[in-house]
């Protein structure tokens, strides 16, 4: 999403931004080089755990993805944790698809094991395999599992990650009874943001991964991809 990409942004990171899961691996392939120390999936991820609450910070210990299952980076998890309070670690399993009913999340759950699922980390932890670079993920609890999102809230979503105003207010003139239920998503959003950016800025400029010195009043662009990143550093990887 496109707040996500807002809060990463920083010197010693490469932001690699793609609205559409179908393109993500493209994009990831094309923007790694020799600077590119590792790859970190970060942003909000729905619930599946029913005792995370929203604005749970949940830090990967694997990336399911089917049957397959990716380890990340030990090391690096484990700063991630630390370095975070109330952290926790586990699986994140990755679909292609949002999962919008509570229901569905409980099947999801109990399959997999999996404390939240997003539409991103299983495809950043295969290219990431694929190049051999270390791997992690650090998403944010948005919607809880006991949670079904409503229709609005789908509806939202652009394809590019920004929000369709027309296409919500759509939506709650035909279902104007899913108000309430719109409300509490964007409180829950709220919550995540508020943990993501307190994150963010705990982990430093290199994501847990490295320590890199902040430049003195640096303001790059979010659109593009940062180029000041130094031979270890941390590329994160936002939808």
């Amino acid at each position: 999403m496109a707040f996500e990409a807002r809060i990463v942004a920083d010197a010693g990171v490469r932001v690699i931004c793609s609205g559409d899961g179908r393109n993500l691996a493209a994009t990831l392939a094309r923007a790694i080089d020799a600077d590119c120390g590792g790859l970190i999936s970060f942003g909000v991820a729905g619930g599946l755990d029913p005792d995370l609450p929203p604005g749970t910070c949940i830090v990967a210990s694997e990336v399911v993805s089917g049957s397959t299952r990716v380890p990340t980076d030990t090391g690096w998890s484990r700063k991630l944790t630390d370095t975070i309070p109330d952290a926790v670690a586990g699986p994140i399993v990755g679909v292609p698809a949002p999962i919008a009913h509570a229901g569905a999340k409980r099947a999801l759950h109990q399959r997999t094991g999996a404390l939240a699922v997003d539409m991103e980390s299983h495809i950043v932890a295969g290219v990431a395999a694929a190049h051999g670079l270390p791997v992690a993920a650090l998403r944010v609890i948005t919607d809880p599992a006991e949670r079904t999102l409503p229709r609005a809230a789908l509806a939202a979503m652009r394809p590019n990650g920004t929000t369709d105003i027309l296409a919500v207010l759509g939506e709650v003139l035909r279902r104007p009874r899913e108000l309430p239920a719109l409300m509490r998503t964007a409180l829950d959003a709220r919550a995540a943001r508020a943990t993501l950016v307190r994150g963010r800025r705990l982990l430093g400029p290199g994501l847990g991964l490295i320590d890199v010195p902040a430049p003195i009043g640096s303001d790059t662009a979010v659109s593009e991809l940062i180029d000041t990143a130094p031979p270890a550093a941390a590329c994160p990887v936002t939808p």
